[in-house]
């Protein structure tokens, strides 16, 4: 979970050209079971869930925590951002930071979504903690995640090995204003 000190959680819903980024609720429920069924959003995370497990454990409001944010499209979720705290589980360059993750339906790819909903939850995190760095992880196989990963300005950290799959970490360093 992120830690967001003095910021107040929620934040209003943020609007981009085409999205709005949001918090959860009980109408996006069918929608995350969805996402962590889906195998084609789970090729490069370890595999789908069972969707009757999904159906079982997820909450009737899922996703409700700070730095969680639903992505809408025209009134329904495709995605889920997700901004945290790394943990001592994380990869050393990486344990501290703000760890950048993101999840969008199969048919919302190819449209720049990720890009537009990403960029807006980093300009909100500009805005209530200056000077955070961002880290993102992604399997180097996942050519969509790594040309993500470059148009949103993260920077390779390392390249590592974890879960039989090669790893990218980037950093995004916070933007300093000139003096």
């Amino acid at each position: 979970m992120m830690d967001l000190g003095p910021v107040a959680w929620p934040p209003a819903p943020m609007r981009t050209e085409r999205l709005v980024l949001r918090e959860s609720e009980p109408r996006d429920r069918a929608t995350f079971v969805e996402l962590h069924a889906s195998p084609e959003v789970h090729t490069y995370l370890g595999g789908p869930r069972p969707r009757d497990e999904l159906e079982c454990e997820i909450p009737e409001v899922p996703g409700r925590r700070p730095g969680s944010f639903v992505v809408d499209l025209n009134g329904s979720m495709i995605g889920q951002i997700l901004l945290r705290r790394a943990t001592e589980h994380s990869r050393p360059a990486a344990v501290g930071k703000v760890d950048l993750g993101y999840l969008f339906l199969p048919r919302a790819w190819g449209y720049g979504y990720a890009a537009e909903a990403c960029t807006a939850a980093l300009d909100w995190l500009e805005a209530v903690l200056p000077g955070e760095p961002v880290v993102l992880t992604t399997q180097t196989a996942n050519a969509g995640s790594m040309r993500l990963a470059a148009k949103l300005g993260f920077m390779e950290v390392e390249r590592f090995r974890a879960w039989d799959a090669d790893q990218w970490l980037g950093l995004r360093s916070p933007v300093l204003p000139c003096d």
